[in-house]
């Protein structure tokens, strides 16, 4: 450890480390140094010279925040030519301030109090500008800005949005987005990392419709009456979070100090809270009136619930729902039902309802959407590494030398996670980029390959070739730690860069590049997502992700290893967890007779031998009349599954559905039964992120009107199924996981409540966690990893002379997964409120369309209307459209064909045709832009 500096400090002696600064030690020491321009996390600036200190023997005072001690140093922080000067500085900012403050925190007040600057002498130096409203999420109020930049550094340096900048000059000199654009026209993407930035209120979250305007705690940094830590409810990052809370309803989100996102938020995070207040939360049992048909073309409107059900009991209904899948496993056997858990629920929920299906229905078919995501990831991962989780966190990305994203589209769905990526990139890392569509992210790469749609393989295969031809694969990795390498030389010999680059698009020099590129750095990392993993050669996909890492031992290190960023907030989980029907928790196969004594015995019944049923093999299975009653917990089928009215059509069919949710969402309205659920600020669990962290969420609100914890509703509909269950809260569900799961054996609810996070594996309490797996071994029979080489295999279905374009779904930022939440959300809807399909500016010239006009896209399978927008980023020839917006559900369109290895959908591929015109389809009551909240 290096040698501490000695130095004095108001008059004492006190030792700085290595690298601090005067202010990090005065700190550190308890002292506080008046200061306005410095910020936690942010670039030290020294401009504001509010923390200025006196150094003996030093002409001029000097900036804390920059200065470094020296050995011997005599500093004071409150001498009297120091404590004049920072007076002065604070006394000149109060000369424009405005004159009722804007944050009730803010740190020029609180420093002009500490001071004693009650008022100012100076005049004021600046017109005070008007304020900008014309951003749904911020407010701007440059008359209280103060010129620090930490807006500017927040923008630029911590999330690398680019956004913000300082312009002009004298007294005209301000803060500008963009090209001097309003902030509602600018490129602003609404992470709100310059509001937490900013000390006086010049930037602030425009007042939430939860506080009456008129109520104190509209005023940014109001203190409300409770604060919770917890986790965000959306993507796999698990940003660690705070509600603030007043009269049971979150006032506002503030970001905290968590392993994924050192206070960092995006929009959703930071602004996507309120869909837990909506008008339309389900508050009461649901059942479905005699003769309110079920039919695949049901439009439901969640004001409207009285036109298909009825209010009841909880105990009523329970029995209904209850009586009506006893009656199908009773007379046709358990192979008759089916469950859909959640990837959105705890860790708790996803445990317990695996367990319910299994002993309470008598089948493995249950599954979640995994099977959607990153289905094939974990078929190759488990095949080559007998592992499907993360080998690195995401963070790791500022330990590599080189990143390889492929597939992924992370400053969208993943946008904290990829501002750890820029700022790696901004140290040196090199980026590169490898998607059909050009993102943002694309601006900051070394090399950018927009390889055609459908040539994973080929372009991946090629990078292989050069590997083993040119010699650059690590030899004694090879030999003493996989399998299969002789075979993967000899298949990829037929796979030279020039050779493929027909087939890709990508030049055969550019493909050898980034090869040597990738093999040769000190430490490569891959990161993927789901352009890899749902096509028909997903697994094939992945198996060459994995072999790039075994053949150049990538792997094991930091900065190193392989990353499927996961979807949503708790897929990792809800899989580790056993959701899955051919696993039991930790990926226990169903199949071993080892495993299945084990949860015999656990579990106290008899279990059923064969594997279950995917979600895409489940609605076949409902169309085939073999399953005739589901469980739905939390997901969205109607909306998510591909062919989406041939999965409404078997969802209509079936004889018993029972669906619990917090909004009438599309699968509901096919219920025959719905249970009023928690939100996830409703409810205490675990939830599992993409980096292999467990972390605590926290009730922060309790669920409106008879709405129940889900906990307890699995709980009652198990117990309705004949299951002897006692009322379980969540820390005994977790404990009994412990005793399920080894992986996770070590962590205990207490230390979950200490520490707020732990990774996993922990089998042992006290483990610290392993953020970094396979060092030495990996976890397979023989402890190597297995090369599996892959061949070119075409998606299930090519454009032709009828459908001439591809399709490509995806996510937007501000819309997450099938828009049940965030559409309820004000400021997410205000943002995208209308569905929208992104096409390159010749190709929507071709059809003679204008950027906004209506279009219809049309598969073999439906059709919907939309908005079009030009976007130079979407290849020619393609079509990119969000599956997020019912009116235009973009899974009407999309193939049900499956990758053979992890039953996934190709989502990412298909043939369509894009025709002129078209009437939009009508949007039902919910969002609009216009939230609408439940009464006081």
């Amino acid at each position: 450890m290096a040698a501490t500096i000695a130095f004095t400090l108001d008059g004492r002696g006190v030792d700085a480390r290595p690298g601090e600064t005067l202010f990090e030690v005065a700190a550190r020491e308890g002292i506080a140094i008046p200061h306005l321009c410095h910020g936690d996390g942010l670039r030290p600036d020294g401009n504001c010279r509010a923390c200025v200190v006196e150094v003996a023997g030093e002409r001029a005072l000097a900036a804390s925040c920059c200065r470094q001690p020296q050995a011997g140093m005599v500093v004071s922080t409150a001498s009297a030519r120091a404590l004049h000067a920072q007076r002065t500085v604070v006394e000149l900012l109060c000369a424009d301030r405005p004159e009722t403050p804007l944050r009730a925190d803010s740190k020029l007040d609180h420093w002009a109090r500490e001071l004693g600057v009650n008022d100012s002498r100076f005049p004021r130096a600046r017109q005070a500008p008007a304020p900008d409203r014309s951003h749904p999420a911020i407010a701007v109020n440059l008359e209280a800005c103060i010129h620090c930049t930490r807006c500017v550094r927040a923008c630029r340096e911590v999330q690398v949005n680019d956004v913000i900048g300082f312009a002009y000059r004298g007294a005209q000199a301000r803060i500008v987005f963009d090209l001097d654009d309003t902030l509602g026209a600018s490129s602003c993407v609404a992470c709100g990392e310059c509001v937490r930035a900013c000390p006086t209120g010049a930037l602030m979250g425009a007042p939430s419709p939860s506080a009456p305007r008129s109520s104190p705690l509209a005023q940014a940094g109001a203190v409300a009456a409770k604060q919770v830590d917890s986790v965000c409810p959306y993507c796999g990052v698990g940003c660690q979070l705070t509600y603030h809370v007043q009269d049971n309803r979150i006032i506002r989100v503030e970001g905290r100090d968590g392993p994924a996102n050192a206070g960092r938020l995006c929009v959703k995070g930071r602004y996507g809270f309120d869909y837990v207040h909506h008008r339309q939360r389900l508050t009461r049992p649901l059942i479905r009136k005699p003769g309110a048909a079920k039919r695949a073309d049901l439009t439901a409107d969640p004001d409207q619930l009285q036109a298909l059900f009825r209010e009841a009991s909880w105990d009523e209904a329970l029995a209904v729902a209850n009586a009506g899948l006893r009656t199908i496993r009773d007379r046709d056997g358990g192979q008759a039902l089916a469950g859909f858990g959640s990837a959105k629920g705890s860790n708790e929920e996803a445990y317990l309802f695996q367990k319910l299906v299994r002993t309470g229905f008598r089948t493995n078919n249950v599954d979640h959407c995994t099977r959607l995501c990153h289905a094939s990831s974990v078929a190759a991962l488990l095949e080559g590494l007998g592992s499907a989780a993360v080998s690195n966190p995401v963070r790791d990305v500022a330990q590599a030398e080189v990143v390889f994203v492929i597939g992924a589209n992370p400053v969208a769905n993943h946008p904290v996670a990829a501002t750890w990526i820029k700022n790696a990139v901004k140290a040196g890392t090199r980026l590169i980029l490898a998607d059909p569509r050009r993102s943002e992210l694309a601006r900051h790469a070394t090399h950018y390959l927009a390889f055609k749609p459908d040539s994973d393989v080929a372009l991946l295969n090629a990078m292989l070739h050069v590997i083993v031809s040119e010699g650059l694969a690590d030899a004694g990795f090879v030999r003493d730690r996989t399998s299969g390498y002789d075979e993967l030389a000899r298949k990829v010999q037929a796979y030279s860069p020039e050779a493929m680059a027909p087939r890709c698009g990508i030049a055969a020099a550019t493909i050898r590049e980034v090869a040597r590129l990738y093999a040769t750095s000190r430490a490569s990392m891959i990161l993927w997502g789901m352009g890899v993993s749902q096509h028909v050669h997903g697994t094939d996909n992945a198996r060459c992700l994995i072999a790039l890492a075994l053949v150049t031992g990538q792997i094991g290190r930091p900065g190193t290893g392989l990353h499927p960023l996961r979807g949503q907030n708790n897929v990792q989980g809800a899989s580790d967890a056993g959701l899955i029907p051919m696993m039991y928790p930790d990926y226990q196969r169903v199949a071993s007779a080892q495993a299945r004594a084990k949860f015999e015995q656990l579990w106290g019944t008899a279990l059923p031998v064969e594997p279950g049923l995917t979600v895409v093999e489940v609605i076949g299975a409902i169309a085939a009349g073999r399953v005739r009653g589901m469980y739905i917990m939390g997901e969205n089928p109607a909306m998510s599954d591909p062919d989406a009215q041939h999965a409404r059509a078997a969802l209509a069919r079936l004889e018993c559905l029972v669906v619990q949710d917090i909004f009438l969402t599309e699968t509901a309205a096919l219920a025959d039964v719905v249970l009023p659920a928690s939100a996830f600020p409703e409810k205490t669990g675990t939830f599992t992120n993409t980096d292999r962290t467990l972390q605590l969420g926290r009730q922060a609100i309790t669920p409106p009107g008879d709405a129940r914890q889900d906990l307890w509703i699995i709980q009652q509909m198990a117990r309705g199924l004949g299951l002897d269950w006692e009322d379980a809260g969540p820390e005994s569900v977790f404990d009994e996981m412990r005793r399920a799961m080894p992986s996770i054996a070590g962590i205990t609810w207490a230390r979950l409540q200490a520490e707020s996070a732990v990774t996993y594996p922990c089998e042992a309490e006290g483990d610290p966690g392993e953020p970094v797996v396979f060092r030495r071994r990996f976890p397979t029979e023989n402890g190597r990893g297995r090369i599996v080489p892959a061949d070119l295999i075409p998606a299930a279905e090519q454009p032709d002379a009828e459908y001439p374009m591809v399709l490509i779904t995806g996510r937007q930022l501000e819309h997450w997964h099938t828009g049940s939440m965030t559409r309820r959300s004000r400021v997410l809807d205000a943002i995208e409120p209308e569905p929208v399909a992104s096409m390159h500016p010749l190709d929507l010239a071709a059809l003679g369309v204008e950027p906004g006009a209506t279009i219809v896209v049309q598969s073999r399978r439906g059709k919907v209307t939309l908005y079009a927008r030009a976007d130079d980023g979407t290849p020619r020839g393609a079509i990119f459209i969000p599956f997020c917006f019912y009116e235009a559900a973009a899974n009407v369109l999309t193939n049900p064909a499956l990758d053979p290895f992890g039953k996934i959908p190709e989502f990412k591929y298909c043939a369509v045709r894009v025709g002129v015109g078209g009437e939009l389809k009508k949007r039902t009551s919910f969002g609009g832009g216009q939230l609408a909240l439940a009464p006081e």
